[in-house]
């Protein structure tokens, strides 16, 4: 444990520690007897300081963001770049240091969430209702007992599913801007050393926000059409000592908004639909067999199903389709940690996915794909130096309809290595990682555009960084600045090389960037006060390194890619009511090489919620885009501007 600090406040023992880099608050009852005071028992656990460069949303300050979804609690963190392709129902994926959206694993308890048929995890669908934390590390987490699969990615977000404490029922109803009506239900229990819940939600929008557009040339006003959600989602979850395990099941039709056109909204609309249905049932047990000797398995299954329709007689720009896809997903995972000595573990791993993928695409071949990885990895905690290396080996082997037209089996090996070292309160840390993406089955195997020689993408991430944390008897401060250069080699794009009409993915282009993340957060207490100030800081040159020949392009910053973003976030708190206050600013970036005017603006968008809890009763009160900021992510697709947010939960 480091910096423990105790302290008395208003009949309350609080105990800080500093955990996964994080500081922590607990606050136990206490009872007065007499002249004396007993303090009722107080458990606590806590892990080194990691060498991991981490960031992470938890426990009070998470539920005090004006947040709905992963998404939502993402954008905080430095290095993230969200992109939302409009709309309430809209696509939201996570970029982390430009690596690109399938460099980041999502993982939830352990067990990462998959796409084999895009590789992409639309972030939207998952809520923070039942989330205890939410991380994000660049490079591997470097725990112990890990999975092969944790450390196959060049970013990883971590959802860890809160444990309930006590039997419970809550009720919960929302109404928001644009026709916006939620409704939400939580049961838990508690018993005989089980704990678990149950959680359904229901949200119904119409997404018919205002817009305005303007440019040289044009100055659009309408509102946004096609923009409405409806779905369902339904999960629960069993945990008892080192088991959990996880069901889920989400249920959707949503509209898919086009890209808005001079005129366009009260003329026609641009019509796309999408239906989705998501099913996933996942366990892990994890157990110390003695002191020297960890095991872990993981298993999971995945459905899901996908249709998108363009064949309305109103669509009047884009080809007409109504697509089916069905992917099945099996998992298997296990792995051992070996601890010789107190200051050095050993860990494998391996695991195996096989996943199925049918579409009725016009000549689509069903595929399947055997994703299988094994690693070995090594940490030493000696003294104040520690040090982390692995060797990671990933096979993919492809199988299509009589075996014949499949991608070559792809091997690789790939190293990293993290090193550290505390001076009392500070850290510094080094790391390098090398690693890949393999083509994905819609890369490889999509009608028309596919292309089965296509090699994996390359990144190789190197970090230089520091930590500084420091606790007193009602302060918790922190801050973090780590330097980073990335490098990706033979990045998969979709270019039009047979003709103008017809596309194909292809190995084209070499990019490097370097950055700057910094993060600092202060957290202070006095009597029934708190008060916490979170900061994130991005600055970073992502530049196109492709063809030294093309001067349009070549040493030019990527697309989307901002040289400087940041993030501000103030909470005030009082007894049970809490303020909290965001600025997140966004830089100027280019969207098109083909004019160097073709630049997104530079926006803040600022968020502001409420909430208070009396008795039984939860209150809260967000208002997003305070300022009613006209901003994009995407080029003519506009996000919705001021809205609120209005929530009362009652719990049993």
């Amino acid at each position: 444990m480091n910096h423990p600090s105790l302290r008395l406040l208003r009949g309350f023992v609080c105990l800080s520690f500093m955990t996964g880099g994080a500081y922590i608050v607990s606050a136990t009852p206490i009872e007065p007897v007499d002249s004396t005071i007993q303090l009722t028992e107080v458990q606590v656990s806590a892990n080194r300081r990691p060498i991991a460069t981490v960031q992470e949303l938890a426990g009070a300050e998470l539920q005090s963001l004006s947040t709905t979804t992963i998404a939502d609690a993402l954008k905080y963190f430095a290095g993230v770049q969200i992109k939302d392709y409009g709309g309430l129902g809209g696509l939201k994926t996570v970029n982390v240091r430009s690596l690109g959206a399938q460099h980041v694993g999502v993982y939830i308890d352990g067990i990462r969430i998959t796409n084999a048929q895009n590789g992409t995890v639309d972030l939207g669908k998952f809520s923070l209702s039942t989330l205890e934390s939410v991380s994000l590390y660049n490079a591997n987490k470097l725990d112990v007992c890990q999975s092969a699969s944790e450390y196959a990615s060049g970013a990883t977000v971590y959802m860890r599913t809160r444990k309930p404490t006590s039997d419970s029922i809550s009720l919960t109803g929302r109404v928001a801007s644009f026709h916006t009506y939620m409704g939400r239900i939580n049961a838990q229990m508690c018993r005989n050393g089980w704990s678990g819940f149950i959680d359904g939600e229901y949200l119904k929008s119409k997404g018919d926000y205002k817009f305005r557009y303007k440019s040289e040339y044009e100055d659009t006003v309408g509102r946004r059409r096609n923009s409405d959600i409806e779905y369902g989602r339904v999960e629960g979850a069993l945990f008892k000592g080192g088991f959990s395990s996880h069901v889920y099941y989400y249920q959707s039709e949503r509209g898919c908004p086009g890209g808005i056109v001079r005129r366009l909204s009260d003329k026609y609309t641009n019509v796309g639909r999408e239906w989705d249905r998501d099913f996933f049932v996942q366990a892990s047990y994890d157990q110390l067999l003695n002191r020297r000797f960890r095991f872990r398995a993981n298993a999971k299954y995945a459905y899901e199903y996908l249709r998108y329709c363009t064949d309305y007689p109103e669509n009047q720009n884009t080809a007409k389709v109504d697509n089916h896809y069905r992917q099945n997903d099996a998992y298997l995972a296990l792995s051992g940690t070996y601890f010789p000595v107190d200051w050095l573990s050993i860990n494998v791993g391996y695991d195996a996915r096989m996943s199925w993928l049918r579409a009725d695409l016009k000549m689509f071949q069903p595929v399947r794909r055997m994703d299988q990885k094994a690693v070995l990895a090594g940490q030493i905690h000696y003294k104040a130096l520690r040090v982390a290396a692995s060797i990671l080996y990933q096979h993919y082997k492809d199988y299509t309809t009589l075996n014949v037209g499949a991608a070559d089996p792809l091997s690789k090996f790939t190293p990293a290595i993290s090193v550290g070292y505390a001076f009392k309160d500070l850290t510094v840390k080094a790391w390098y990682k090398s690693i890949f993406r393999a083509p994905t089955l819609n890369d490889l195997y999509y009608t028309q555009a596919g292309n089965r020689n296509l090699k994996p993408e390359y990144t190789k991430q190197l970090n230089l960084g520091a930590e500084y944390h420091h606790a007193a008897s009602n302060y918790l401060a922190s801050v973090q600045a780590d330097v980073y250069q990335n490098r990706i080699d033979n990045r998969i794009v979709c270019l039009p090389l047979r003709g103008t009409y017809t596309w194909s993915m292809m190995n084209y282009g070499e990019t490097l960037c370097r950055g700057l993340n910094a993060t600092a957060s202060f957290r202070y207490f006095t009597g029934a006060w708190n008060f916490s100030l979170l900061t994130s800081l991005t600055w970073q040159r992502d530049l196109n390194r492709t063809d030294p020949d093309d001067e349009d392009t070549y040493n030019k910053p990527i697309c989307y890619s901002p040289a400087l973003s940041y993030g501000i976030t103030g909470i005030a708190a009082w007894k049970t009511i809490s303020l909290t206050v965001s600025d997140l600013h966004v830089g100027e970036r280019m969207w098109s090489y083909a004019d160097s005017e073709d630049i997104l603006d530079a926006y803040n968008n600022i968020d502001l919620k409420v909430s208070g809890n009396y008795r039984n009763i939860l209150a809260s009160l967000e208002i997003n885009d305070l300022l009613d900021v006209q901003y994009e992510h995407i080029p003519r697709y506009p996000m919705p501007g001021r809205n609120f947010r209005l929530s009362l939960t009652f719990t049993l």
